[in-house]
């Protein structure tokens, strides 16, 4: 009995794996490939697909980049799809990345789009991705959008889980909600990245195929897929915020849940219009969120007390979220996914540490537990007006803050450490490079956030 159910889950996680059904869902959707029909001489010319849409050509050694971190031989049979843009397009010199036309076919290709374009009344219906390959820089194939409305949603859908998002996100909550659920927040934040970037690098499953995929987003195809870490911070974020407003704020308690039941959803459908995960990896994303709330969220406030008024916080603070990065750097070749577990630790670190510096100073303390709940605002326009004023002012900080550091933070990194500073794209992939770009740059940007930028509203008088 219990090999039966064995046997059938394997079976229903196979079929749930199935590229088949990201692509009917975006036909649903309104996606269309540009996918040419290949001829025999074709089929028998060009290079076989990977699982990412990568071409790669038949042959026993495999192109790596020079500067990868530790390339270990076993390695280079799971990462050959994960290989520089230089190296994809001599390998692939008979095709582009997501499937795209052959030479030979390029006529009957623009035919056929063009005729789809002239029934959906225009050049606009056909787009391409809005971002390259953050690896590769390999900026992805036309397609044909059909329904608008949803590609505007579901790209705002996966944009909640991006950079962007939170470099707002998180400023808004501390600034004008309450600091306090903001800190535990980033806790919640930063574990869930941690271990789902990480079960990435250490399970190794490739993005969905293309075909039949379209690959509306390229930005993230180079880095391993499951889970679908989109999904756990589009499900972790808003249900985690839920469990720690509600009770202390007034507010209704299906407004909440649906809320966070709407965003949940939203990120998570959005993975696989955008052809970036299986049906299966976002639901593994979703259930792994759920599973990491409920072993952490009871120890949210336990953490955030003992960053603000621990005898050595500044210290376990930082060695714990150093430790942390060097952990996941340990765990394969570099990507991208690498480089964002980095960004959300040393995100955490400077929230963390500059949370403890305000303690130490008493400033921006918490709202007395007598006070509590406490009551919503009435939302006027002065009260709209002041909170605008702190994001227009505080996020431009926090932009130039970043910019800065990384300007400066990578040239001094490949100096110090030995290494080639004209290509960034490779200097990023020395572990010791990457690790001070993103520790320096945002643990400074998060130490800025929470610390500086309101001593600068204070004389701003925006407090």
């Amino acid at each position: 009995m219990a090999t039966d159910l064995i046997k059938g889950v394997v079976r229903l996680c196979l079929n749930l794996q199935d590229p088949e059904h990201v692509a009917r869902f975006q036909k649903l959707c309104g996606v269309r490939g540009t996918f040419p029909r290949k001829s025999a001489r074709t089929e028998e010319s060009e290079s076989e697909p990977s699982p990412n849409g990568a071409c790669v050509k038949q042959r026993t050694e495999e192109s790596t980049d020079d500067g990868s971190v530790d390339e270990k031989p076993s390695d280079l049979r799971q990462r050959k799809d994960r290989s520089s843009e230089t190296s994809k397009q001599e390998e692939c010199s008979n095709g582009l990345l997501n499937g795209a036309a052959m030479p030979e076919e390029q006529n009957t290709l623009s035919e056929s789009s063009s005729k789809a374009d002239s029934e959906r009344g225009g050049s606009k219906g056909i787009v391409k991705p809005l971002r390259k390959n953050s690896l590769t820089g390999d900026v992805g194939q036309e397609f044909i959008i059909e329904n608008k409305f949803l590609f505007y949603l579901f790209t705002f859908g996966t944009e909640l889980g991006n950079e962007m998002f939170f470099i707002v996100f998180f400023p808004f909550l501390m600034w004008n909600v309450d600091a306090y659920v903001s800190r535990q927040i980033i806790v919640v934040w930063v574990l869930v990245l941690f271990i789902g970037q990480s079960t990435k690098d250490l399970v190794r499953w490739t993005r969905p195929a293309s075909p039949p995929v379209v690959k509306v987003e390229v930005f993230y195809n180079s880095e391993y897929s499951m889970p679908s870490t989109h999904a756990m911070t589009g499900t972790a974020l808003p249900f985690s915020l839920f469990m720690l407003t509600y009770g202390r704020w007034q507010y209704p308690f299906l407004f909440g849940l649906g809320l966070a039941v709407c965003w949940s959803f939203l990120v998570c459908i959005s993975r696989i219009y955008m052809g970036m995960h299986s049906v299966l990896e976002v639901i593994t994303g979703f259930l792994y969120s759920v599973l990491i709330l409920a072993v952490f969220q009871p120890l949210l406030d336990s953490i955030d007390q003992y960053y603000l008024a621990g005898s050595y916080a500044s210290l376990v603070i930082v060695l714990v979220h150093v430790g942390l990065g060097l952990l996941a750097f340990s765990l394969d070749t570099w990507s991208t996914s690498r480089g964002d577990t980095a960004q959300a630790l040393s995100t955490g670190a400077g929230a963390a540490l500059a949370s403890h510096l305000n303690h130490q100073l008493g400033l921006q303390p918490d709202p007395s537990l007598d006070l509590l709940p406490l009551v919503m605002p009435v939302m006027d326009a002065a009260l709209l007006g002041r909170a605008l004023a702190r994001l227009l002012v505080g996020v431009p900080v926090l932009l130039a803050t970043r910019a800065a550091m990384k300007t400066l933070t990578i040239p001094l990194a490949c100096r110090v450490f030995g290494v080639p500073a004209d290509d960034v794209r490779h200097a990023r992939q020395h572990a010791a490079v990457e690790l001070s770009y993103r520790y320096l740059v945002y643990g400074t940007v998060a130490f800025s956030c929470v610390f500086l930028v309101p001593l600068l509203f204070d004389y701003l008088s925006l407090s």
